[in-house]
């Protein structure tokens, strides 16, 4: 299996992360990551760039020393109804969009049915949105089956997030992810497995990930991380029309 794409990872533009993009490209271009999907976090994050930011995402060439760069944003789910912290004209310029759950911004102690029905509603109003992220988050409890089902009805990529798994961050998470991922291979949903880095080193380490897809005997055609097939998917949704 090829595992050369990696499409959840930050820079210091994200605020709490310790590489610059060109340091993340370089580590790629030496550890043979053949995709780098940038993606720092909205703009309601503390730290988190302007949105400005992301409309200027076109000044980022396609490809740097070898590395296909992928445009893409950590968008914050804001509420019940699915908004994001990105607005359209900031997201014209990106590939793809991730999802996710994050403490400072949405509420924690609102019920399980709320959270399940943002996610839900995200995927019904943002076709920019191509991954949900880190969802076995035990912080945000959700209806693992009804995001699952609903995640394949819009062909989007459910992430299996290393960081997660490692418990370096979203302590117990690890058997909230097995719980998504064994839901993915029933019904058919697509998985990612992504690293968070916030620093380059980590680009690319899926260990945790590789490990919980052999243990449940994952499906390769489930999982996106290919660039053959990743460029495929997003090609036919009219995305990459430079490359």
């Amino acid at each position: 299996m090829n595992y050369s794409s990696d499409l959840h990872t930050h820079t210091i533009v994200s605020g709490h992360a310790y590489s610059t993009l060109l340091e993340n490209i370089d580590h790629c271009s030496k550890n043979g990551i053949k995709i780098l999907g940038t993606s720092e976090h909205g703009p309601n994050m503390p730290g988190a760039p302007h949105y400005w930011y992301f409309g200027n995402l076109k000044a980022v060439p396609r490809t740097i020393n070898d590395v296909i760069i992928f445009k893409g944003c950590e968008a914050n789910i804001l509420d019940v109804d699915g908004n994001l912290d990105i607005p359209n004209e900031s997201s014209t310029y990106l590939d793809y969009m991730i999802a996710s759950f994050h403490e400072p911004i949405f509420p924690m102690t609102s019920s399980k049915e709320e959270k399940t029905l943002a996610v839900l509603n995200v995927l019904d109003k943002n076709e920019k949105v191509e991954i949900l992220g880190h969802l076995g988050n035990p912080n945000y409890q959700l209806d693992y089956e009804a995001v699952v089902k609903k995640a394949k009805e819009k062909n989007i990529m459910i992430e299996i997030n290393n960081s997660s798994l490692m418990g370096s961050s979203r302590k117990g998470s690890d058997v909230n992810c097995e719980t998504i991922a064994r839901l993915c291979k029933e019904y058919g949903t697509k998985v990612i497995l992504t690293s968070d880095a916030h620093m380059n080193v980590a680009i690319g380490n899926f260990e945790k990930g590789i490990e919980l897809f052999e243990k449940i005997g994952m499906p390769e055609e489930l999982i996106m991380n290919d660039p053959d097939k990743l460029i495929a998917h997003l090609k036919s949704k009219g995305r990459l029309g430079d490359l």
